[in-house]
């Protein structure tokens, strides 16, 4: 599988090069790998086939890869939408997405978020007692077509990012399980409302590890037998695992696998896998990171304190993470040539740094690499979930395409738009640009 994956990865930078998808008008771009998407939403469906025969619903965080095109092509492979936000719904609507195929979690709904999602039918997981309290008042006399559980933490720790552990002691997320009280009120809330029908959690994230990642489901179950137990019935019938299986940045492996992560819950967790719970998955990262690529140019090739310095278009507009937090957020650096091709030569420490006005704007620093010239191009990889597809304004620096592609059996590569290049007329219009004298009047 990774060597398919180079393969296709380097015949589309060719492709790209040679069809003139960078240029001096565009000098960075992205592209989509779409036999790879396809690959990773029908391996994430065969994982969790192999472990239940209940109903599960994989529904892509929407966050990861905000594309119309990418929600549709998930779509017609079987994966729903996960949406946080009025933006994201919209976006997934404008996809296709079926209510019943949409689940709405944010930590900050407001009353017409809820209106809106009621009416439509979607899947709403409460975040908190407030939330809860808000959907009494909202609800109408007789059933909704939406189910609604309710999001808790179970506190099981965090990771090696703080930023992204969800499950710690002081998360904002969902009811925080270990708090004095707090069991016994979940308890006592869904007693008190039979349409509760679902309970949510999210313990994973990039940095987690899959043991902690399986902590936190086997609490979240437990709290589900106790609710049902003690409704005398079983009034939860869904489960909301969420997502976050982490990335392999490392190399084109693509582990851990889904297939391990759904064994690992079977074994760990038998229960929820007897066929008496539906699931909802939540995954986003894990779907796409590794079926994006980044190619820029090199404008300039110099050197500072002795250090040579490849000059490039893709910086902290399209790598917002990495620029600020490399630690956390290393990406693998690929050369090739001005035609396109691996460039082959010594390796050689060198930085790569963006155009951003800031000294801080590098995606890779004393990266052992071929050493660059002007006119080669750069390909930062595995960077299909947040970066190119979640823009980052600075310097007004404008998005840049996204390209999906495909590669025939003849190894001819074609190329089609899923987002065109930002315009400098849409930026001066998104600042302002039709109120220009608004401060001077």
């Amino acid at each position: 599988m990774s060597d398919d994956l180079r393969d296709r990865r380097d015949q589309a930078v060719r492709a790209a090069v040679e069809q003139g998808l960078l240029s001096e008008a565009e000098p960075v771009a992205a592209l989509l790998d779409v036999a790879g998407i396809r690959a990773s939403a029908a391996a994430l469906r065969a994982a969790f086939a192999a472990v239940t025969d209940a109903p599960v619903l994989h529904a892509f965080a929407v966050k990861a890869a905000p594309l119309v095109p990418v929600l549709a092509l998930l779509h017609a492979e079987g994966i729903g939408a996960e949406v946080a936000s009025p933006g994201e719904l919209a976006l997934a609507r404008a996809a296709g997405l079926p209510p019943g195929r949409t689940v709405l979690d944010s930590p900050a709904k407001t009353p017409a978020e809820l209106r809106e999602a009621l009416a439509l039918g979607i899947a709403v997981n409460a975040d908190n007692p407030q939330e809860l309290a808000r959907l009494d008042t909202l609800l109408p006399g007789g059933p909704t077509a939406s189910p609604l559980g309710l999001r808790v933490n179970p506190q099981v720790g965090g990771g090696s990012i703080d930023a992204l552990s969800t499950a710690t002691a002081t998360s904002k997320f969902g009811v925080a399980l270990r708090d004095e009280g707090a069991r016994a009120w979940v308890v006592r809330a869904f007693l008190d409302r039979p349409w509760l029908t679902r309970l949510h959690a999210h313990s994973g994230s990039q940095g987690v590890p899959l043991n902690l990642m399986a902590d936190g489901i086997r609490v979240v179950y437990e709290l589900v037998e106790e609710i049902n137990a003690a409704a005398g019935r079983q009034q939860i019938d869904t489960v909301d695992i969420g997502g976050g299986l982490p990335v392999n940045f490392s190399s084109d492996e693509q582990t851990p696998t889904f297939d391990t992560y759904a064994h690992l819950l079977k074994e760990r967790v038998p229960g929820l896998f007897d066929g008496r719970y539906g699931l909802v998955t939540e995954f986003g990262r894990s779907l796409l990171a590794k079926h994006g690529t980044l190619i820029a140019r090199v404008e300039y090739a110099k050197s500072a304190g002795s250090r040579p310095i490849a000059v490039t278009h893709a910086g902290v507009q399209v790598a917002t993470r990495t620029v600020y937090d490399p630690a956390s957020w290393p990406l693998r650096i690929a050369a090739y040539d001005g035609e396109g091709e691996p460039k082959p030569g010594p390796a050689v420490a060198q930085d790569i740094a963006g155009p951003a006005c800031f000294a801080g704007d590098l995606i890779a620093v004393g990266r052992a690499l071929p050493l660059l010239e002007q006119g080669d191009v750069i390909a930062a990889l595995d960077t299909g979930a947040y970066y190119f597809s979640s823009h980052y304004g600075y310097n007004s620096l404008p998005r840049p395409a996204v390209h999906g592609f495909t590669a025939g059996p003849d190894g001819e590569v074609r190329f089609t738009t899923v987002r065109a290049a930002q315009t400098l007329d849409q930026i001066v219009t998104e600042s302002g640009g039709a109120h220009a004298d608004a401060l001077i009047r």
